[in-house]
């Protein structure tokens, strides 16, 4: 039909139009219904929460490497700022990550091959230095299976009394030399002490483990002199780097915990 021409016999033009427009309108109508039901499917996706405890079973993988082991780690400033990875209150700056994250690379000795008894999973391992750059620490997480039952009876629990049965007289971790830094030679010869923890919290399959030795290699031992007159077993030389192990283990025991508690980001 010409543009412009009348309609054909029994077709109104107006009737047509008005057609024309209730059909839009529904349609436009069912536009609206479903936009507001993707709004509301939206709406409830972001009023979503995962639970910390689900969070905390698989943090070691919905965290990066270099945050779950972080840049530098500290204790709390004086203001409570929360952040134990704030440079300004580092007492130890990273060296190096492994890309090895097997239990067999992270872990020595008799600790190794319990945790493999226990399921050990992966083990997170990056080494350290204290400011006065004379202390060095390869610290690891080691991953074990989530707790089923007891939780007294967890893997993590279990390889945590069994360390602490040994009164820590393994090194436990194998140290991280990393090239062109400070641990670029260091061995597990020149460990020092050693301390292993469970990660506190029930979802929290982990267990953290530190071991301590000096930059130039120097090996604790005898004390000389009067420093060593009751120190029959060599241990006394040994008791402030066991201090200090510990030590770490708690800073990154209160870590992991602070990324457990801040949930998905």
């Amino acid at each position: 039909m010409p543009f412009g021409a009348p309609p054909p016999p029994g077709v109104s033009g107006r009737g047509g139009s008005t057609a024309l427009r209730a059909v839009l309108g529904i349609f436009g109508v069912l536009l609206l219904i479903g936009g507001g039901g993707l709004a509301a499917h939206a709406y409830s996706n972001s009023r979503q929460e995962i639970d910390n405890t689900a969070y905390g079973e698989d943090l070691w993988r919905n965290e990066a490497a270099d945050t779950v082991l972080p840049g530098t780690i500290g204790a709390r400033s004086g203001d409570y700022d929360g952040a134990l990875t704030t440079p300004r209150n580092a007492q130890w700056r990273r060296l190096g990550l492994s890309p090895d994250t097997s239990c067999t690379a992270g872990l020595s000795g008799k600790t190794r091959t319990t945790a493999a008894k226990l399921g050990c999973e992966a083990v997170l391992r990056a080494t350290y230095v204290d400011p006065t750059g004379n202390q060095l620490a390869t610290v690891v997480i080691v991953v074990l299976p989530i707790a089923g039952g007891d939780a007294s009876t967890s893997a993590k629990n279990q390889l945590g009394a069994f360390f602490t049965g040994r009164d820590g007289v393994e090194g436990a971790v194998n140290v991280l030399p990393v090239k062109g830094t400070l641990a670029a030679h260091w061995t597990n010869d020149a460990r020092n002490a050693a301390a292993l923890e469970p990660v506190s919290g029930e979802s929290m399959h982990y267990a953290i483990g530190v071991t301590l030795g000096a930059v130039d290699g120097l090996w604790a031992g005898h004390l000389p002199g009067t420093f060593g007159e009751d120190d029959s077993d060599g241990r006394a030389d040994r008791n402030a780097w066991q201090g200090d192990a510990e030590g770490l283990v708690s800073t990154f025991n209160t870590h992991l915990s602070d990324l457990q508690l801040s949930g998905v980001k």
